[in-house]
């Protein structure tokens, strides 16, 4: 399947540190303090000269509370990022992983990507690379089950990074417990089939039997049916929506780039990232790739920052 190419391309833009961020906090601390303080005094003042000289001095002490809390604020701002920082070095990132933005009130529309639709596929699940948005954040999908790292759990836990996993049976099988402890950091498990066939080969019956089989299994271990799936190899057709639609798929996300321990793929001509791009990775190691999980981490946070994007959770916008 032939991915279109995009021709934009965009510039990127590095995040403000957080040292700036924080003396710009503490100036306009400073300043409404300022501001406050000095209209307060002439006012008092002159009621001094009238008779009323205790006053002058009563009404000087609130003045100061906005100053102090947020001086406050500013220092719990400071211990805050010395802790992001310390847990970034701690992971071997250089620099600290970008906050997203919040989430759209309301969810964009998703449509299916030029080259991607099926006949008469309107009514059905869309086949999409990338989420419709301005925002320069992108969404980290990992597919199969393979590798069950627990340096892989603490490391996402601990950086707060969102991710979605799209789970093959035959692999998650061999340990669902793994994948339960990454459901109850808030990661969605969603559908990658039962034994990541050739979808497009098969009969209608065999596809429903991966498609919704596994959306039975999923629903019977991790309690929740999922909505997305993504089909092996990213092929499909339209006996694959058709199916899917029937057992309670709402989307098809694939994705515009591959992340590895050591390179990315980039899938489109100008080999960049943009705004509302899906990027994939598996659960796989050492026996799959020239690295690990955390390695493959390192690397991708390292692009995805560098380029001062930020990884949001891909459900809540689709």
């Amino acid at each position: 399947m032939q991915l279109v190419r995009q021709k934009e391309k965009r510039t990127a833009k590095r995040g403000r540190s957080g040292t700036v961020a924080l003396v710009a906090l503490l100036g306009a601390a400073l300043a409404s303090g300022c501001g406050q303080g000095s209209p307060g005094a002439g006012h008092h003042s002159r009621q001094g000269a009238a008779g009323a000289g205790g006053r002058a001095a009563a009404g000087a002490a609130p003045q100061a509370a906005p100053v102090s809390a947020l001086l406050s604020y500013a220092e719990r701002l400071k211990r805050r990022q010395a802790q992001r920082v310390a847990v970034a070095r701690k992971w071997g990132l250089a620099d600290v992983p970008l906050a997203a933005p919040a989430p759209p009130a309301e969810k964009p529309r998703i449509t299916s990507r030029e080259g991607f639709e099926v006949d008469d596929g309107e009514d059905l699940p869309q086949v999409f690379t990338t989420v419709p948005t301005d925002e320069r954040i992108v969404f980290l999908t990992i597919d199969d089950g393979a590798e069950k790292d627990p340096q892989f759990l603490r490391m996402m836990d601990e950086l707060k990074i969102p991710y979605s996993a799209f789970l093959s049976d035959y692999l998650a099988s061999e340990d669902y417990g793994y994948f339960a402890r990454m459901q109850e950091k808030g990661v969605t498990l969603n559908n990658h089939t039962l034994t990541h066939p050739y979808l497009p080969g098969l009969s209608y019956a065999q596809q429903k039997k991966e498609i919704c089989d596994q959306q039975d299994r999923i629903e019977k271990h991790f309690g929740k049916r999922p909505v997305l799936l993504r089909p092996p190899y990213g092929n499909y057709n339209r006996d694959t929506l058709v199916v899917a639609k029937s057992c309670g798929i709402k989307a098809v996300p694939l994705w515009a780039e591959e992340a590895f321990p050591d390179h990315m793929d980039w899938r489109e001509w100008d080999r960049d990232l943009h705004p509302g791009d899906i990027v994939l990775t598996h659960f796989q190691g050492r026996e799959q790739w020239k690295g690990t999980m955390t390695d493959m981490v390192r690397n991708v946070m390292k692009v995805i920052t560098d380029k001062g994007y930020a990884v949001a959770r891909l459900e809540d916008y689709v």
